[in-house]
């Protein structure tokens, strides 16, 4: 009897656990949002069996742990509780089968879970939760290089430069790159130390510190940090700006060059030597020129990597060194630039013979003219302005007079035109005069007429002119006009008879004479009638007798006018003609004037003229 209870209580329970009822609740694992904006949290919840009543109830749970109820609803109430932290931030909205909860101007803080728990009395009850999670973009990466520069003596990775982020939420994350390749931490090498600080309001502060260990070539790399951050639904990236460091690295090669670049250096130039090294910073060089074995090279005066040679001579010439002075260094033995100065050099023309040589008539001379020069040169021979020789030796051939002179020699450099230099000789011939023109002449002259006979001598010693006159006694010298080689002398003479005139022009060397043969011209009788000499002379005699006659009748004219004897007007041309005429007529022209005067003139024989000009026509 006892066996038949138990069994029939086993079934009897097990029957009412099949009819329990149960609720299904349905959320979202995780809600996300931007600080500032406003998340729903959707709380969904299917029964097994319809219930009388559904109570809801939403919870957070603080940082500490515990729950906090923030809100309550049933079929005759809904609210939101009193002094909590959302009693002014949510609203809850129910519907058929679940309840929404929207939280305003989320904040920080409010990354939390938020519980909805559902009671359903007999029909069943639960609970479920959602992660609010809160997302504040950060601001743009700020990056900064080592403003000193990094060297590459240094042993272990340096600071090269920071990277900073600030007012993000959640914490992001930076990554550093070189030429666009990532950087890993790598012993001896690759460091990043990260600094992360949280403000009042929650935001993160993220600073992050490259240590790396430069080399030479990277004083052309590019450096930059990459910010990985999240939001809602994705993980973005930013990225700054591109960096270049400073590298520090020792001299490993130098450059020399010379200003002025191009062309051959002279003397009197000035020139400038340049010096650099291809350190970081550049290094401070310093000068030396090489010496001879044994003797110490001694530090040239320069300033700022340039040596000043002024007005330079053969003397500056030589290899000139340059070495780079790196810090808490002397100057490298190792490193260093070399240049080789030639200044070029012409000196002053020698030529051969010096300042003067006399030579007789006929005789051959050779002069030569040399400068010494660094270069190769060329000579040229002038003598008045004209080239007479090239080359350096110059030959004076059957000497005469046309010889002598002062001959100039012009020494250049072709390669460098702005060399030259010149010398000179005067070439003296000697020898008995020479007569310009030395052929006897036989001349015919009027007698009374005066004659200039010239005498031109050239030789050496300087020749004198002398005349003898065998006719003539009437002559004098008028010129007599001495040069270094010649002498001139001109004489005129009154020519009265045939006259024999010689020149003689001697010196110590000769005598040479030249004859003027002088054949007189007798003078003709005058023809009476003839219109050329004293005849001019009479002409002029009538003119005035005829002027004179032209006034006398003009008194008479002016007489009867005014006699009222003559009734012509005022104006007329009258001709007066004598019967007789010479060979020569004679007119007289005179102008009429506007006075009462020239009412005399009016007509002739009663006939009136209009005013014009008045002409007298004169005839001997």
């Amino acid at each position: 009897m006892i066996l038949k209870i138990s069994v029939l209580f086993l079934t009897l329970h097990y029957a009412a656990w099949e009819v329990v009822a149960q609720v299904v609740l349905d959320m979202e694992d995780v809600v996300e949002v931007y600080k500032g904006n406003s998340a729903v949290i959707h709380c969904n919840y299917n029964f097994t069996r319809v219930p009388s009543v559904v109570m809801v109830q939403w919870f957070v749970r603080t940082p500490e742990g515990r729950r906090v109820r923030i809100s309550y609803s049933d079929l005759t109430v809904q609210k939101v509780d009193e002094n909590t932290m959302y009693s002014d931030r949510i609203a809850v909205a129910g519907h058929g089968s679940g309840e929404n909860l929207t939280v305003a101007d989320v904040r920080l803080s409010d990354e939390r879970e938020f519980i909805c728990q559902v009671n359903g009395l007999a029909s069943g009850n639960g609970e479920n939760r959602t992660h609010l999670k809160v997302f504040d973009p950060p601001e743009e990466p700020v990056i900064e290089a080592v403003q000193s520069g990094v060297s590459v003596k240094n042993t272990l990775p340096s600071k090269i430069a920071t990277c900073e982020v600030r007012e993000a939420f959640p914490k992001p994350n930076i990554t550093w790159y070189r030429n666009n390749k990532a950087l890993h931490p790598e012993k001896g090498r690759v460091n990043v130390v990260t600094l992360v600080t949280v403000d009042a309001s929650g935001l993160y502060a993220v600073q992050s510190e490259l240590q790396y260990k430069v080399e030479r070539e990277d004083q052309e790399s590019l450096f930059f940090c990459e910010l990985h951050y999240q939001v809602p639904g994705a993980v973005r990236t930013a990225r700054s700006r591109s960096i270049n460091v400073t590298v520090h690295y020792p001299t490993a090669n130098v450059k020399m060059w010379r200003d002025p670049p191009e062309g051959l250096v002279k003397e009197g130039d000035t020139v400038e030597i340049g010096c650099q090294g291809d350190g970081n910073p550049p290094p401070s060089v310093v000068f030396v020129r090489e010496q001879q074995a044994g003797r110490q090279e001694a530090e040239l005066k320069s300033d700022r990597g340039v040596l000043l040679l002024k007005e330079v001579t053969r003397g500056n010439s030589g290899v000139y060194k340059c070495r780079p002075l790196d810090s808490n260094a002397a100057a490298s033995e190792d490193v260093a630039g070399s240049m080789q100065l030639t200044v070029h050099y012409l000196d002053p023309a020698v030529v051969v013979p010096k300042d003067s040589e006399v030579m007789l008539k006929g005789e051959t001379l050779t002069a030569t003219c040399n400068a010494l020069s660094s270069l190769e040169t060329s000579a040229v021979w002038l003598k008045g302005g004209k080239v007479v020789g090239t080359g350096h030796t110059l030959q004076l051939r059957d000497a005469t007079f046309a010889t002598a002179g002062h001959y100039n020699c012009e020494v250049t450099v072709p390669s460098l035109p702005d060399l030259h230099t010149r010398g000179s000789v005067h070439i003296i011939v000697q020898g008995s005069p020479e007569l310009q023109d030395a052929e006897d002449v036989t001349e015919m002259v009027k007698v009374g007429k005066w004659k200039n006979l010239t005498c031109e001598a050239k030789g050496h010693p300087k020749p004198v002119i002398t005349w003898s006159v065998a006719g003539s006694p009437s002559w004098r010298e008028v010129i007599k006009r001495e040069l270094e080689d010649s002498v001139q002398s001109v004489v005129t003479l009154k020519v009265t008879t045939d006259t024999l005139v010689t020149c003689n022009a001697t010196n110590n060397m000769g005598l040479e004479t030249k004859t003027y043969t002088i054949k007189h011209i007798p003078i003709t009788p005058a023809v009476p009638h003839s219109s050329t000499g004293d005849g001019s002379g009479v002409s002029i005699v009538i003119i005035i007798v005829c002027i004179l006659l032209l006034a006398i009748m003009g008194s008479v004219f002016y007489f009867l006018h005014k006699k009222g004897k003559l009734p012509c007007g005022r104006s007329g041309k009258q001709e007066i003609t004598k019967e007789k005429t010479n060979k020569d007529d004679i007119v007289v022209e005179m102008k009429a004037e506007k006075t009462e005067k020239s009412g005399l003139l009016k007509c002739v024989n009663g006939e009136k003229k209009p005013p014009s000009d008045q002409y007298i026509d004169l005839r001997n």
